[in-house]
């Protein structure tokens, strides 16, 4: 077992299937010593663990726990492509929300993921961009957008 799949179980947090892309696209491409993760939803065995816009039908709990199962996602796809060993850190993590115009919570719903890598990848932390949207696919409550570094990690 990884060093990464060992913490995410020592805080119960378990790895799911990878999920399939939802159109002509693969997920993950490895270059320049990055891993760039293709939109990670919050699926769950091929279907939305929720829908619906912050805000509005979702409230942030609810988003929090979108964007863990999204993070647990991305780490599934990362695994399946290069094995979680291979990764160094998340580089970059950027969260779109679908959301009502007034919705403010954007970073309680966005360290729902970056508590998971956070864990994953302990101690280094990323950067992160988190927004809202009008839409997302499959009505969905927001979609990840992950780059991690592969090799060896930084002294």
């Amino acid at each position: 077992m990884s060093a990464v799949a060992e913490r995410l179980r020592a805080a119960g947090l378990r790895l799911p299937e990878p999920p399939s892309p939802l159109g002509r696209y693969v997920p993950a491409v490895a270059a320049s010593g990055l891993l760039f993760l293709s939109g990670m939803l919050p699926l769950r065995d091929g279907e939305p663990v929720m829908s619906g816009h912050l805000g509005q039908e979702l409230d942030t709990a609810a988003g929090r726990e979108a964007a863990r199962v999204a993070a647990l996602n991305a780490l599934a796809v990362a695994d399946a492509e290069t094995g979680l060993d291979s990764v160094t850190r998340v580089v970059r993590l950027a969260v779109h929300i679908a959301c009502d115009p007034g919705f403010r919570h954007h970073a309680a719903v966005a360290d729902g993921a970056s508590e998971v890598f956070d864990t994953a990848f302990a101690p280094t932390r990323h950067s992160r961009l988190v927004f809202g949207s009008t839409a997302l696919p499959a009505g969905m409550p927001l979609e990840l957008e992950v780059v991690l570094a592969l090799g060896t990690a930084p002294s």
